[in-house]
């Protein structure tokens, strides 16, 4: 293999593979990245064996071949050059690499050692804008859980159907469920749970104004493609909750707040939660107060105004929950709906159905 491309295409390259590139594997291959030189291009390639992704760079190539050589060193190398034009020469297990006034050679591996690439060839494909999916998957993904003892609840759900695509996550304390509206209409509804590392990896990486998405149920795969990147992850096997029976359908006390001063209010109040993370609302007349104790801290005590409809109320929160919660909401104010102190609690835009976050509360003594 030997081509020469622009440091600052080559180095752009690598930092987006990069990202699944797996540091701590039990197959030390996976650290590296798979170069291969065709036609006028230089593809680039890491999986981790859950995610891969692949990216295309514009090369002056002069001979064909491919090589993989570890991540890490080739990208802070190629950092390191002073020159616009990189030069790359592979053979056998060796990579050359010259720029202006600095060369190396750097040990890697033959590319037929590498794993396997998945490709997906078929199933439901569509076009999202990434702005409304980025929004979507960051409302919803901290909900997803984090103990991989239960895999499926790990990942964030997606239901494809008519003109919808819905997306939840939940970990057995709280859900998060967002809706977004399909370009095109979906015949046949698919449902399938994607990993949230992978959805984490998207919206971080995903840039223009949409990108594709294809979902392939048969070979358990899901494909994002925006411009000249390609990911491709494994779906979680199993069966999701039915988050939909989680929801609670009525209330006996609603109340309206303002979003920053209910994130003031709880921020305030975690100081003094301690590490039971216990934070306490009490809701009456035209107020909410918020507070919150504990013998490490001491206890505090705040006070919010809210529309308040119904019954007078009291009930607390893992302040964690509320947080993640609020922090990612975007609306000038909130409703919180709720039936008694043991209950599950909705809290939802005031207008507009395409958002709600439902958490337990913590049972403590008042």
């Amino acid at each position: 293999m030997r081509l020469s491309c622009l440091k600052e295409n080559l180095s752009w390259g690598l930092s987006i593979v990069g990202r699944t590139a797996a540091l701590r594997s039990t197959l030390p291959i996976t650290a590296n990245v798979l170069l291969k030189a065709r036609g006028d291009s230089l593809v680039l390639a890491a999986t981790n064996l859950e995610i891969s992704l692949t990216t295309n760079l514009e090369a002056k190539v002069e001979e064909e071949g491919e090589i993989t050589v570890p991540c890490r060193v080739l990208s802070d190398f190629i950092d390191s050059l002073p020159s616009e034009i990189v030069d790359l020469r592979g053979e056998g297990g060796q990579l050359d690499v010259e720029g202006e006034h600095q060369k190396a050679r750097i040990s890697g591996m033959v590319a037929s050692d590498f794993p396997l690439l998945p490709k997906v060839t078929g199933g439901l494909e569509l076009k999202l804008p990434k702005d409304v999916f980025r929004r979507a998957v960051n409302r919803v993904i901290f909900a997803a859980a984090q103990d991989e003892t239960r895999p499926i609840i790990t990942g964030i759900h997606a239901e494809f159907c008519g003109g919808l695509l819905t997306l939840a996550a939940a970990d057995g304390y709280r859900l998060a469920v967002h809706n977004i509206p399909l370009p095109v209409e979906v015949n046949s509804p698919l449902e399938v749970t994607i990993p949230a590392r992978t959805l984490s990896e998207l919206s971080r990486l995903i840039y223009g104004e949409e990108f594709t998405v294809v979902i392939d149920p048969e070979h358990n795969q899901a494909l994002f493609r925006f411009q000249e990147v390609e990911m491709v992850s494994l779906l979680l096997s199993g069966t999701f909750p039915n988050f939909r029976q989680l929801i609670p359908s009525e209330y006996t006390t609603r109340a309206e707040i303002a979003t920053p001063d209910l994130l003031s209010g709880v921020r305030t109040a975690c100081i003094f939660a301690g590490d039971g993370r216990v934070v306490r609302f009490d809701i009456a007349g035209d107020r909410l107060i918020i507070s919150a104790r504990s013998e490490e801290a001491g206890e505090n005590s705040g006070e919010v105004e809210a529309h308040v409809e119904g019954n007078e109320a009291r009930i607390a929160f893992n302040g964690r929950y509320l947080m993640d919660f609020i922090s990612s909401f975007r609306e000038e104010k909130v409703v919180m709906e709720l039936t008694s102190s043991q209950a599950p609690v909705v809290f939802k835009p005031v207008e507009g159905e395409d958002y709600i976050h439902i958490i337990m509360p913590v049972f403590v003594q008042w």
